[in-house]
């Protein structure tokens, strides 16, 4: 399991159901092409899971390992 995830906005949320457009806010995203770094933890895979259709995900390892 990675050390963090960088999400990454793909897709508009015009016409998106408002608990999708939430959640992409909560993750905090604002724009398509803006990425934001997360710690790997459940609560975020499940708020990826929900919008998996409107981003991209990569999992970044610690460099240090």
């Amino acid at each position: 399991m990675a050390d963090k995830l960088k999400v990454t906005q793909v897709r508009s949320l015009i016409g998106r159901l408002p608990k999708h457009r939430r959640t992409i806010r909560a993750l905090g995203l604002t724009k398509i092409g803006k990425t934001v770094v997360h710690r790997d933890v459940p609560e975020i895979r499940g708020m990826i899971k929900q919008v998996e259709h409107l981003v991209k995900v990569e999992e970044i390892s610690d460099a240090s390992e």
